[in-house]
């Protein structure tokens, strides 16, 4: 029986894959970590522990003891958290990495999944339909970061077969959990907004485009790729993934059926200048050829999602 340890399960995208998996799997067959005690309240359908990813003894111990066969890795900094303090970012992105795979390695881990971004790609990468190999430049900690933890993967797998697997996330959206410190974060904090019933101020301007998905997309193309064969799996870096893309107006107006009179404020700050260096669309023809992956949702069906579950997700009184 598959044992699953799942690092980080306190996130954004942590909290929704860890129930994910404990669905698919059974809650006796993952634990949940995080290194903050609180997130303990998140998880009462599973096992918890507080895990530092940085004390690799306390890590290979867990493995040890818990009979783990395969890893999820998902703590790090986010881009506009990591521009603040970069150092900190590089070591916690890295060094929790090689932790991961180091203890991977000594402990023949079946499988890992770590997560890419789209912030991999910089300000020469090619705009529209970016392709999988296209050039990167990233030019923020957290892309350089994630762009070396590639390379990390692939080397851990043709070096040592450490069966890594990980995908370029584009902006995830959902509506159970809060902005976590990410450029693409504005996308889950207007839906809070709205529902509300408070304007909000974007920071990023009116027309930026971005890529962007909806959790349960995220979290089914995580699902599909861990499943599939290893033969299959020809990317050892990392999948570009792709759902949508919008700007921050096109969201704005698929919210205006449910919030009249929901308003927005455009106040440009440095994640602008972070988001102009990332890709407008994303070409994932290799996800869809090496192991099936397609999107079901479009803006106005996640709209329509989000705003039909996330007032009472939070208890939000909703002013339309």
């Amino acid at each position: 029986m598959s044992k699953i340890l799942v690092i980080g399960a306190g996130g954004q995208l942590g909290t929704e894959l860890t129930k994910a998996l404990s669905d698919k799997y059974g809650k006796d067959s993952v634990l949940a970590t995080d290194f903050q005690e609180a997130a303990k309240a998140k998880f009462d359908y599973c096992a918890f522990q507080t895990l530092n990813v940085m004390d690799k003894a306390s890590l290979a111990s867990i493995v040890s003891k818990e009979g783990v066969t395969q890893i999820y890795h998902l703590a790090a900094i986010l881009s506009a958290l990591g521009e603040k303090n970069p150092v900190q970012a590089w070591d916690l992105n890295m060094g929790g990495l090689l932790n991961v795979l180091e203890v991977a390695r000594d402990h023949q881990i079946e499988k890992v999944f770590w997560p890419s971004s789209i912030a991999v790609f910089g300000p020469n990468s090619d705009k529209d339909q970016t392709p999988q190999r296209a050039f990167k430049d990233p030019n923020t900690v957290y892309g350089i970061s994630k762009l070396a933890g590639e390379h990390w993967c692939e080397y851990y797998f043709n070096k040592y077969g450490v069966d890594v697997r990980s995908l370029r996330y584009p902006g995830l959206i959902g509506y159970k959990s809060l902005a976590g410190g990410g450029t693409t974060d504005y996308a889950v904090d207007i839906y809070h907004k709205a529902v509300n019933g408070e304007n909000f101020t974007c920071f990023l301007s009116e027309h930026t485009y971005l890529p962007m998905m909806y959790m349960d997309d995220a979290i089914k193309a995580t699902l599909d790729l861990m499943d599939a064969p290893k033969e299959n799996i020809s990317i050892r870096t990392s999948y570009n993934l792709s759902g949508m893309s919008f700007s921050p107006k096109e969201i704005h107006q698929s919210l205006l059926p449910f919030y009249p009179n929901f308003e927005i404020d455009y106040q440009p700050d440095f994640r602008q200048q972070i988001a102009d260096s990332w890709p407008n669309s994303i070409n994932d023809e290799a996800a869809k050829k090496d192991w099936n992956w397609q999107p079901a949702f479009d803006l106005n069906a996640m709209t329509a999602t989000i705003v039909n579950n996330l007032p009472q997700y939070f208890n939000y009184n909703e002013s339309k």
